[in-house]
């Protein structure tokens, strides 16, 4: 039946994410022994304060259809957010609650790009990006980057990819999957090229803002006063707050373009589940400190795989300061033989490690970084330190 599926389908690559952690359970389903270090989902329960709020949401019969933008309550809570953590100014009606980040970004692609547009892709990215830009009919493009700059582009890089169709780019950081973060420093001058084309839009992805190391503090590209109006911000619940199942996530932007992301959305999906955005209220509203306790143990478990990883031979990696993944550039290995496979790319790597050390990780291609591979550390510690344990063995 494939001949009748619209060409829109037929070009929309699959996620490698979600591809790798199917792959991952059906060996699993074989009675294999798989470590899964693929899927970026906090391996903590919902906060119990959370928890409690939802519950007394069903008790007080939250069950009706919700405002496609969301909640008036959630979305004065978010403006509260992005002031007390951004230093960004937002009214209610410049905010749009989604079924999660994915599809505020997806929302803000649609209802900017049209046919042809360019979109400028900061590599690594996360995996998402390029199938949304191409599912809007624009063109993705990368601006890559590698381990040798700690996955961070320059002002020239950004200069030289801007044509006469780029619509918008997309940033991210703290990156996935680098673990990279941006400084006000680094941003401000790549928002100096930009200044120089007005019609340029910024998407900047700031999902990971919570959980950050070393005493880095994130940056918000919309403070930059000259892109306050030309940035679109969007963040979620789902990583710092361990709600990835709630599918919470929203954006800030200009009037105009709230307006038109609650168009689509009310074509689409109409609005977002109701218990998940009482208790959101109440996690937005929330001290960053109420989830330290899982930021502190993101960070023990990202000193222990460093240690661990660094032993390994033909691994080269960066401090990641933000997130919770690993991206070791593995290109040592490429035209090599391990055990009998040959290993050519990075998908090659990650498929051996799959099959004979039994751990799923994902391949640097699906972030434009076709040298790495990203390994999540959100697991528990024991999973960590036995999955290092079987990689360092099969690449021995």
């Amino acid at each position: 039946m494939n001949q009748v599926l619209s060409e829109r389908i037929k070009n929309l690559p699959a996620s490698a994410t979600l591809a790798m952690a199917a792959k991952a359970r059906e060996l699993k389903n074989k009675g294999k022994d798989i470590i899964g270090l693929s899927l970026g989902e906090p391996d903590f329960n919902t906060p119990d304060f959370i928890k409690e709020a939802a519950i007394d949401a069903i008790d007080s019969d939250y069950n009706s259809y919700t405002p496609v933008d969301g909640y008036v309550e959630l979305k004065e809570a978010i403006c509260e957010k992005f002031k007390r953590d951004n230093g960004l100014d937002f009214a209610p009606n410049q905010i749009v609650v989604s079924t999660g980040a994915k599809q505020s970004i997806a929302n803000a692609v649609q209802v900017l790009i049209n046919p042809g547009d360019d979109v400028l892709l900061v590599a690594p990215y996360w995996v998402s990006y390029s199938a949304i830009v191409i599912l809007a009919e624009g063109n993705p493009i990368e601006i890559r980057s590698d381990i040798k700059t700690d996955f961070k582009i320059t002002p020239s890089q950004l200069e030289a990819a801007i044509t006469p169709k780029t619509k918008l780019v997309m940033l991210n950081s703290p990156n996935n999957p680098s673990g990279s973060v941006y400084s006000k420093e680094e941003y401000e001058a790549l928002a100096k090229v930009l200044d120089k084309h007005p019609d340029i839009y910024v998407l900047s992805d700031e999902i990971y803002e919570h959980i950050n190391y070393d005493n880095v503090s994130p940056f918000s590209f919309a403070a930059i006063p000259s892109m306050s109006g030309r940035t679109i911000t969007v963040n979620g619940l789902a990583k710092a707050f361990a709600m990835t199942g709630w599918r919470i996530g929203y954006l800030g932007g200009p009037v105009w373009l709230a307006k038109a992301c609650t168009k689509i959305q009310g074509q689409v999906t109409s609005g977002t589940n109701c218990i998940a955005q009482r208790a959101a209220i109440v996690a937005v509203r929330a001290s960053v400190g109420k989830i330290k306790y899982m930021v502190d143990e993101f960070d023990f478990r990202r000193k222990r795989i460093m240690q661990l990883v660094e032993n390994i031979e033909g691994f080269k990696v960066n401090v990641p300061k933000g997130a919770f993944y690993i991206f070791p550039d593995i290109s040592s290995f490429f035209g090599k033989k391990l055990n009998g496979t040959l290993i050519e790319n990075a998908s090659d790597f990650a498929m051996y490690l799959l099959e004979e050390a039994h751990v799923a990780t994902v391949t640097g291609d699906a972030f434009g970084c076709p040298n790495n591979i990203r390994i999540s550390y959100a697991a528990s510690l024991e999973e960590i330190e036995e999955a290092i344990r079987r990689i360092r063995q099969a690449v021995s």
